[in-house]
């Protein structure tokens, strides 16, 4: 019989108390006794542990599994677990995701996976048929460096489809987006249409002049997305409420307790704070939002009153460059495969000043998207001089865990700044198993030796905090810990320009999933590991990952996910 027959004769039993027929108590009542596997604790000093008691949802005890841990410390609806072989380990947090993202990408056209232009085109026929004409078409998901055309899609691949649907194909990393002739006509770009700051409206060169040389192809970059904003279908309160419930449920289905869901709407903070009451998202979100004034800096206290435990908003989401893929990211060189451009900056210094001596004096967390080597060093900089010039004495909180989201291609001399100035890099390690099988050709091997530097990092002393960026990425746990230990594709692939030498030990990149996110969130006093006193969130699996070869952390499926000792998921 198999783990996964085990397990499932084991739920059967799994919430007998002793034999006794027991009511489920109430979510500040749910007592545990879990036993029966490793347990992993991501504590460096005594890593794993036998057993676990859970009293009123918090954690009574952790260790061995000899004497009467269970009785003594549990009440009669105590709920025992016999977790058969399977691992359990600290609640695992995605620490870069957009939640409503997520739950979107599971409503609308899903473009992952597109494997040609070809394709796309056959993907986009089946939604126009069901569309009615005029209306506006909207997909996530295509990545292009894999399609055999070896090109980005246009404005005339769509036409081929429809000229009567206004058509906004996002890019799966969200930083461009292809749009058809309709839309174009619609948003009133032209070819004397300048590109915004912080964007670009890709042009037909030399090569296409059957097309009209410099006019637009369709893909527009960064900013210059932007200027289609208008025709996106909208995103009716309903709708909201649809994405972010859907997202939650699949996201605790894989195994997430948490995640810190970037670029939030500040509207819809109250939503997020409702549906958490409701029990209708059911694992902890941790919000980061968009500032969408950057001439007036909010003041983000933490845990307002008006917020559910689950829900915490004390960050700020700001843009500094773009994407590798779509060659946003702003570089101190230019890219290998286009001469002359160096990237973009999206956000200004003057801009950034400001933001950042406000958040100091108000207590609120600032995280900045950073890509390019270029990118990161700009950042790194204006944190030095924001950190330099309000003293500790002025700041709301002298701790600040100012952090850099994506940090992927950093200048190696850089590399010790992060530590220096006490900055947080965030990183998905799948990006890394992705991006590298076409970043030599945007920068080269020898920009990439900084390039999802984790390895480095770490060992100058900085903690990392690891997510997916879902819905840019899958949103899976397994995929992220595999790729942040083993370093290949998902097919086993790797070379020399991977730098294999930057993966991570199993315990360090549970830590990167479990304790270290918790400190980026000042939470570590209730979250990321299992010790006396926290809060009882625990992501349970069926195979042991912290020493599973490659493809089998791979295939691991999730058993249960409990949040605040409630059950948010279960197979």
């Amino acid at each position: 019989m198999t783990k996964k027959h085990l397990w499932l004769s084991a739920t059967v039993l799994l919430f007998a108390a002793c034999g006794k027929t027991t009511v489920t108590p109430e979510i500040s009542k749910n007592d545990w006794c879990i036993s029966g596997g490793p347990i992993y604790t991501a504590i460096d000093q005594t890593p794993v542990v036998e057993a676990v008691a859970v009293k009123n949802g918090k954690i009574a005890y952790a260790g061995s599994a000899q004497g009467d841990w269970c009785l003594s410390l549990t009440g009669d609806a105590r709920r025992e677990v016999n977790l058969d072989g399977a691992a359990m380990y600290p609640g695992f947090t995605d620490g870069h995701g957009h939640l409503i993202g997520i739950g979107l990408r599971e409503l609308t056209l899903n473009l992952e996976g597109t494997k040609s232009v070809k394709d796309l085109q056959s993907r986009l026929e089946a939604v126009v048929k069901g569309t009615a004409k005029g209306k506006t078409i909207y997909g996530r998901g295509w990545i292009e460096t894999h399609w055999p055309e070896k090109r980005f899609p246009n404005r005339y691949d769509l036409d081929e489809i429809t000229k009567e649907h206004p058509v906004i194909l996002e890019r799966a990393d969200g930083h461009a987006v292809v749009v058809n002739s309709r839309a174009l006509e619609l948003a009133n770009i032209t070819s004397a249409t300048k590109s915004p700051f912080g964007g670009a409206i890709n042009r037909n060169g030399k090569a296409e002049p059957r097309r009209g040389k410099n006019e637009p192809t369709g893909m527009l970059i960064d900013n210059a997305t932007k200027l289609v904003e208008g025709l996106m279908p909208e995103l009716t309160e309903a709708r909201k409420e649809e994405a972010y419930i859907k997202g939650a449920e699949l996201y605790a289905s894989r195994g997430w307790t948490n995640i810190h869901s970037m670029s939030v709407n500040p509207s819809d903070v109250p939503l997020i704070n409702r549906l958490a009451s409701e029990g209708k998202i059911k694992i902890r979100v941790y919000n980061s939002i968009d500032l969408l004034d950057h001439k007036n800096m909010p003041s983000i206290i933490s845990k307002a009153s008006d917020e559910n435990p689950l829900v915490t908003t004390r960050a700020i989401k700001l843009y500094a460059d773009g994407a590798l893929g779509s060659r946003g990211a702003a570089l101190l060189e230019p890219y290998s495969d286009d001469e002359g451009n160096r990237g973009l900056m999206t956000l200004k210094e003057e801009q950034a000043d400001s933001i950042l001596k406000a958040a100091l004096r108000n207590g609120t967390q600032v995280n900045i998207h950073a890509i390019g080597d270029r990118g990161n060093r700009e950042v790194l900089q204006w944190y030095k001089n924001a950190l330099d010039a309000v003293p500790t004495s002025e700041r709301a909180n002298p701790d600040p865990r100012w952090r850099i989201e994506h940090s992927q291609i950093v200048n190696v001399a850089d590399i010790p700044l992060f530590a220096e100035y006490g900055i947080i890099p965030s990183m998905q390690p799948s990006h890394a198993i992705g991006d590298l099988y076409f970043a030599v050709d945007r920068i080269g091997k020898e920009r990439l030796a900084g390039g999802y530097a984790w390895r480095s990092l770490i060992d100058s002393g900085a903690i990392i905090v690891g997510g997916s960026d879902a819905p840019v990425e899958i949103g899976d746990p397994r995929i992220e810990f595999y790729a942040a230990t083993v370093r290949k594709g998902l097919d086993g692939y790797s070379n020399d320009a991977w730098y294999p030498n930057e993966k991570v030990t199993p315990q360090e990149a549970l830590k990167m999933f479990t304790s270290w996110p918790a400190y980026a969130s000042f939470e570590e006093n209730i979250l990321g590991t299992i010790e006396v006193g926290k809060e009882a969130d625990f992501s349970i699996f069926e195979t042991d990952l912290m020493t599973a070869s490659g493809p089998d952390i791979l295939t691991s499926e999730p058993v249960m996910t409990i949040v605040n000792g409630e059950v948010a998921y279960e197979r």
